[in-house]
């Protein structure tokens, strides 16, 4: 082997090395982009807040076939409490629902765009006409009435999508669960005018995305 073969073949070998290297470095940069990005604009969950409930009826009849018949408001907000990524909700369905069974029709929100720390307030009306009850969940009912409180929860269940300058995310699944006791009769347990009982709640809720 001749001197200069030897010092072309070593040169190929350092010139792949390089580019090995070359290559290596990119794609490691480009990887650090993307943590740094992520970093940045990582999403978080918006926040809701059931502020108050509004009980126009909660009637459960007295003898079989057992139903419950509901008419409520409620007023609900929601925050993005990013600086730097919107959030569209889209098809968002709420009801009350009942140690796990609804009780009263899905009503749809309006869809809504939030920018940067941005609030929303939602005031829906939900119904449930004699919904009916399964004896087991009848007797919870009665004696939760007894008490003089009954735990509803109400549920949005929709979708959202982030918003990053003129980029939207795909779909995400919005699950949002909100506590609220709904107390009957005694001093204090809320705003009384006329039929209605109002009751000021400020709780906050349960969000998965």
């Amino acid at each position: 082997m001749t001197a200069k073969h030897c010092a072309h073949k070593c040169h190929d070998h350092h010139r792949r090395r390089l580019i090995f290297y070359c290559i290596a470095a990119f794609i490691l940069l480009v990887l650090f982009v993307i943590f740094l990005v992520w970093v940045i604009l990582r999403p978080t969950k918006p926040q809701f807040v059931l502020r108050d409930a509004t009980v126009y009826s909660f009637n459960v009849s007295a003898s079989p076939p057992f139903t419950l018949s509901t008419s409520l408001q409620i007023t609900i907000s929601a925050k993005n409490r990013m600086n730097r990524v919107g959030i569209y909700y889209q098809k968002l369905d709420v009801y009350a629902s009942y140690r796990g069974q609804q009780v009263t029709l899905p009503t749809m929100l309006p869809p809504t765009f939030q920018g940067h720390n941005d609030y929303t307030v939602w005031s829906p009306f939900m119904y449930g006409n004699s919904v009916p009850v399964w004896p087991g969940l009848m007797e919870a009912l009665q004696q939760d009435q007894n008490v003089g409180a009954v735990l509803l929860n109400i549920k949005i269940d929709g979708r959202l999508k982030w918003k990053v300058g003129t980029w939207f995310s795909s779909k995400y699944h919005l699950n949002v669960n909100c506590p609220a006791y709904i107390k009957f009769g005694g001093a204090n347990t809320g705003i009384p005018f006329g039929p209605v009982m109002k009751f000021t709640l400020a709780q906050d809720c349960h969000v998965d995305v």
